[in-house]
């Protein structure tokens, strides 16, 4: 019965907190402009530099993984042929969403300019 008693306000402490902080908070606003601030458009440029080298590096990367599982592949015995196999694949599909993901965050940066 008093572990019951305890578990339930352990339980409500947490919720009749909240419900004070949220009655005695005070409206806050943002003064000036935010969008043209240095620090959202300079990270609006670093994020757009970052994934147009992620779109350029990222298969250049794999091309050169790929080429050396290739090499090793094909000094491996037939146990170690299906690790590098599988090597190989994830290097694509690593490729693959690297790019991806680079032209969807370039695509959802370009509604915001």
């Amino acid at each position: 019965m008093i572990k019951r008693t305890t578990y339930r306000l352990m339980l409500s402490m947490p919720i009749l907190f909240s419900w004070v902080l949220i009655i005695n908070s005070q409206p806050a606003y943002a003064s000036g402009d935010i969008k043209g601030s240095k620090l959202v458009t300079g990270t609006e440029k670093l994020i757009g530099d970052v994934t147009t080298w992620l779109m350029i590096l990222a298969p250049v990367v794999a091309g050169l993984l790929i080429i050396y599982f290739c090499i090793r592949r094909s000094a491996a015995d037939e146990m170690d042929t299906k690790k590098w196999n599988n090597r190989i694949i994830v290097a694509i599909v690593s490729c693959i969403g690297a790019v991806l993901g680079s032209a969807t965050l370039n695509v959802i940066i370009g509604y915001y300019k």
